[in-house]
């Protein structure tokens, strides 16, 4: 039985109050200017700024009968922070805008900070959540702001790739679709609506594929490395290999070939599955590979098709568009 007193719900406390016990969580300040004011003041030691956003929603994007509030806070910022390392650059900074229902325990919002500041200890030292803003909602939503400081460095944009270059992947993919199958094939009930984990049904391939949908651990640090050795060209894989590599490949006006003897043992999953959040780049053919990445095809001069998979064009997208695989009765 829940104790409303050592537990209140949001719509019990006032803003000032709920923000007070985010803030005594999320660690400590990197800002020139913390949290406390109507803004915070980061410093931009180039004079450029890079920034994203990312929202999660309840329903499309998690469900929390499937997620803790450590694993939405460690999430919402994980795949933010790919953002920003997809550009080349270091993230310096969280911004979180938080929509609740007013039934929300406390309980919740102190765990969804904790994963927020779990995350950047982990996948980004240094940064930090800087601000943010709360509402009040029937739908649980999550929006998260990044910034990210370049260090003198130009971007990384996806419209770099060049015929000749070869194309490189850092982090693992196929892992949070698999995830994501296990959570529809053994937490839903009769009707098809999610029901609470229980992890002891599975085997221990099965737990790291769900902790890869549900906590991903982006490899943050080897987007500025890609950017030092060099890359043309990089993206954060959040939708699906050959959705993604699409994206890039028609930025830059090139075909991107991929070969599915470099993507582990289950390429229909790497190929097409998302939210691994792995990091697709490109560099020039003569380049030595930053530790981390290994080759998984090549940039060829633009053909019929923007993306080939073993030398032919992929069946289907490739990948999740929200506004066209979302499925609302799915719960």
């Amino acid at each position: 039985m829940i104790d409303e007193h050592a537990d209140p719900t949001v719509g019990d406390l006032s803003e000032g109050e709920i923000l007070r016990r985010i803030l005594g969580r999320v660690g400590p300040s990197a800002a020139l200017v913390g949290p406390g004011d109507d803004a915070a003041v980061i410093a931009a030691a180039d004079g450029r700024v890079v920034a994203t956003v990312d929202t999660l929603v309840h329903g499309p994007d998690f469900r929390l009968a499937w997620s803790s509030a450590f694993d939405l806070g460690f999430k919402a910022a994980a795949v933010n922070l790919a953002d920003i390392a997809a550009m080349g650059a270091t993230p310096t900074a969280l911004l979180v805008a938080l929509a609740m229902p007013e039934s929300t325990r406390l309980s919740f919002v102190t765990g969804l900070a904790d994963g927020l500041r779990a995350a950047c200890r982990e996948l980004s030292p240094g940064c930090a959540v800087e601000g943010g803003d709360l509402t009040v909602s029937d739908t649980l939503t999550i929006a998260v702001t990044a910034l990210g400081a370049l260090a003198g460095r130009d971007p990384v944009l996806r419209s770099g790739a060049r015929p000749g270059d070869v194309v490189a992947l850092a982090g693992e993919l196929g892992r949070a679709a698999r995830g994501l199958r296990v959570l529809f094939e053994h937490f839903t009930d009769a009707a098809g609506l999610p029901v609470p984990l229980d992890e002891r049904a599975l085997t221990p391939d099965e737990r790291a594929d769900l902790a890869a949908q549900l906590r991903p651990t982006p490899p943050v640090a080897l987007g500025p490395a890609a950017a030092a050795a060099g890359a043309t060209a990089m993206m954060d894989v959040s939708d699906g290999l050959v959705l993604d590599a699409t994206r890039l490949a028609e930025a830059s006006g090139v075909t991107v070939a991929i070969e599915t003897a470099t993507l582990g043992r289950d390429p229909v999953s790497a190929l097409t599955g998302g939210e691994d959040h792995a990091l697709l780049a490109t560099f020039p053919g003569d380049a030595a590979l930053p530790h981390g990445f290994h080759r998984i095809g090549s940039v060829a001069a633009r053909r019929e098709t923007a993306v080939l998979v073993d030398g032919k064009p992929p069946a289907g997208p490739g990948g999740w568009d929200p506004y066209r695989d979302w499925d609302s009765r799915s719960g």
